[in-house]
């Protein structure tokens, strides 16, 4: 008996967990609720497929059916992050495509003179902050999304 007992109840877990696992057949992901979203992406390093991936995520935001004509994106750059920034990296054209459709492009002023970076360095259409830190708190206090892609 006991045994039998085992057995249903393995089933019964089973077929729960199945069922768990198994998607909502009318499920199409999140529906948007308000009429304007807006997210800040943050990059603190220097890492080339954090870049990537970043811009990536950035372009799916605005490229989601879900989001068009709603969205507000915004990308932070602070510590070795800013060489997303720096020309010459092969970056340019991906920035100001993204620029080109609203994306604000921000660079922490902190760590130009902790790392002693030239803002001549830095592509001119990118805007430079007092902190990214700040940047990072009053957006979120705003109630903008806060994404950190990593590696």
């Amino acid at each position: 008996m006991k045994a039998k007992t085992l057995k249903a109840a393995a089933l019964a877990l089973a077929v729960s967990a199945a069922a768990a696992a198994a998607p909502a057949p009318d499920f199409h992901g999140a529906q948007p609720q308000h009429k304007h979203y807006r997210v800040i992406f943050h990059v603190d390093t220097d890492a080339p497929g954090v870049f990537k991936k970043t811009l990536n995520n950035m372009r799916n935001v605005f490229d989601d059916p879900r989001l068009k004509g709603r969205v507000e994106v915004e990308l932070i750059a602070n510590s070795r992050g800013y060489k997303i920034y720096e020309q010459g990296n092969g970056l340019e054209e991906d920035l100001k495509a993204l620029a080109g459709r609203g994306a604000i492009l921000a660079q922490c002023n902190n760590t130009l003179h902790e790392l002693k970076v030239d803002p001549a360095t830095l592509y001119p259409f990118i805007h430079v902050v007092p902190s990214a830190m700040g940047e990072l708190v009053i957006r979120q206090g705003d109630g903008w999304a806060y994404i950190h892609p990593s590696a």
